[in-house]
């Protein structure tokens, strides 16, 4: 799924305008951008997590001339997939669209009953 496939489905489910569903996921691209390239970790709880990582120096080999060379250290962005998606994409759950929370009635409580007292035992 590319980018215009993305607002389509997300226009049709959210019943927006395709430019309107374009402008929601700009801005969350860029929310998402900023706050991982401050160093901030982003969390969708179930989907996953956006965060930064430092990959440590190391040293590589140009695979034209075999002579080794030395990589520098950088900050690189990293995706980790949430409980729920890992299951959705191996098959173990499927994905349903979330319904409205039903309100439920205040419920009262119990009363509570004297306890029943046990006859005495009687001696033979």
């Amino acid at each position: 799924m590319n980018k215009s496939e993305l607002i389509e489905e997300l226009a049709k489910r959210a019943e927006l305008t395709k430019a309107a569903a374009n402008k929601v996921i700009d801005a969350l691209t860029d929310i998402i951008t900023g706050a991982i390239s401050k160093g901030n970790p982003v969390a969708l709880i179930g989907f996953g997590t956006f965060k930064s990582v430092l990959r440590s120096a190391r040293t590589g080999k140009n695979p034209k001339t075999g002579e080794t060379l030395k990589i520098a250290a950088r900050t690189v962005p990293k995706f980790s997939a949430g409980a729920a998606l890992k299951a959705a994409v191996s098959g173990k759950k499927t994905v349903a669209a979330k319904k409205p929370a039903a309100k439920k009635a205040a419920a009262k409580p119990a009363a509570k009953k004297p306890a029943a007292k046990k006859p005495a035992a009687k001696k033979k």
